[in-house]
């Protein structure tokens, strides 16, 4: 059985002054095990390099998981895009990575900086073969994958940070890699190293980009499952049940909820040690310890911070120098969710809990509920495999 599985991140800055970013990455996972990803860079800058460049990403992305033939979409590319007047080109420029089986991976360049390949964290030659179609030369390479191999794929931004201000030459793809050689670290992430990569790039152009700039990463890795239980059942006689199913699954185990401990522990036979009652952040409640538990943590407020930490992540990933270091329970669970598992089973006890359905409450009725949807949903965006079980 193939236990490997992609995990794919990007970071986009917008030059500065414009509202839209005129890169774009569109991503589409199959059913039956392949995936396509598309790095697109409109030409200029603003809403027409934004409009071509998710033009350009999305069709082509879409017919290449439809088995469409690269040839074809290139034409259907010209023929459905706008053409410049000035110079005279119907579409962006493009990197496309498509992952087949989590076994093989196909790139396809034009005129992007070509794709950076790490393999055991250091660079790695690839073979290019080029090809003209529709007037265009596109290079071409077809890759056997290795568990923790990372394909970085940037747009034009990322090699001209600094030109003119910290760089006289812009920041070369030669730079580039020296620089994710030197950070990087089998456990960081794939969201995580386009963040740190696009954060350096930020910093080179002094916080003021000359050009939109993005980095998509994608990194193969073992499946990894992690398992959240949280509230009791709705009826009691459904307990066993629940929690026979939680600990039998494999992967690590977290408890989040008072009263959800409290039963865990009680299945478990054992007790629950609270003597690190210490509060990491004042604003998340302590952690406690149950022998053959990996985590166990309060439950609402700590999982809203969790959320908070997901949408962020799904964005500029900013709060991820909060969470990946501190020892709250919010951020265990964060590094936990968004760093180690690949398949996350939520187990969710609809049991009503009275200091829930506060109306004062910002979230509103069934507070716990609406958690672990939006909080499941933001995982599956992630690219994570999510299941959810209600009792």
């Amino acid at each position: 059985m193939n236990d490997l599985c992609i995990d794919v991140g990007y970071v986009s800055i917008n030059k500065y002054g414009e509202q839209l970013c005129g890169d774009h990455v569109e991503m589409i996972f199959k059913e039956e095990g392949s995936t396509v990803i598309v790095l697109a860079d409109g030409l200029g800058s603003g809403v027409k390099a934004s409009i071509l460049s998710t033009l350009t990403s999305k069709l082509l992305a879409t017919m290449l998981a439809d088995s469409l033939t690269l040839e074809d979409c290139v034409a259907a590319m010209a023929s459905t895009l706008p053409i410049c007047r000035v110079r005279k080109v119907a579409y962006s420029t493009f990197t496309i990575i498509k992952v087949t089986n989590n076994l093989e991976a196909d790139i396809i360049q034009y005129d992007n900086p070509k794709v950076i390949f790490l393999r055991d964290g250091k660079s790695f030659d690839y073979p290019m073969v080029s090809e003209k179609i529709d007037n265009k030369i596109i290079y071409k390479s077809k890759i056997k994958l290795n568990e923790e191999d990372v394909f970085i794929a940037v747009s034009d931004g990322a090699v001209h940070a600094g030109v003119g201000r910290t760089l006289n030459f812009g920041w070369q793809r030669e730079d580039i890699i020296d620089f994710m050689e030197g950070i990087y670290q089998k456990e960081l992430t794939a969201k995580t190293l386009s963040t740190i990569l696009v954060d350096q790039c930020n910093n080179l152009y002094g916080g003021m980009p000359g050009d939109d700039t993005t980095a998509c990463t994608i990194k193969v890795r073992q499946r990894k499952v992690v398992n959240l239980l949280i509230g009791p059942p709705a009826i009691s006689e459904d307990l066993k049940k629940m929690m026979t199913l939680f600990f039998s699954k494999e992967g690590k185990h977290i408890v989040c909820g008072g009263t959800t401990s409290i039963l865990a522990a009680e299945y478990l036979e054992k007790t629950i040690d609270t003597s690190s009652l210490i509060y990491e952040d004042p604003e998340i409640p302590p952690t406690a310890n149950i022998e053959g538990v990996d985590l166990v943590t309060e439950g609402v407020i700590t999982i809203s911070r969790v959320l908070e930490y997901a949408k962020d992540y799904l964005k500029d990933n900013q709060e991820y120098y909060q969470w990946s270091y501190k020892r709250d329970g919010a951020s265990l669970i964060s590094r936990l969710l968004f760093e180690e598992a690949t398949d996350i089973n939520f187990y969710v006890g609809r049991a009503i809990n009275p200091a829930h359905q506060n109306p004062k409450l910002p979230i509103g009725f069934n507070i716990k509920m609406r958690l672990v949807e939006e909080l499941s949903n933001s995982l599956k965006l992630m690219g994570k495999k999510i299941k959810v079980s209600y009792f």
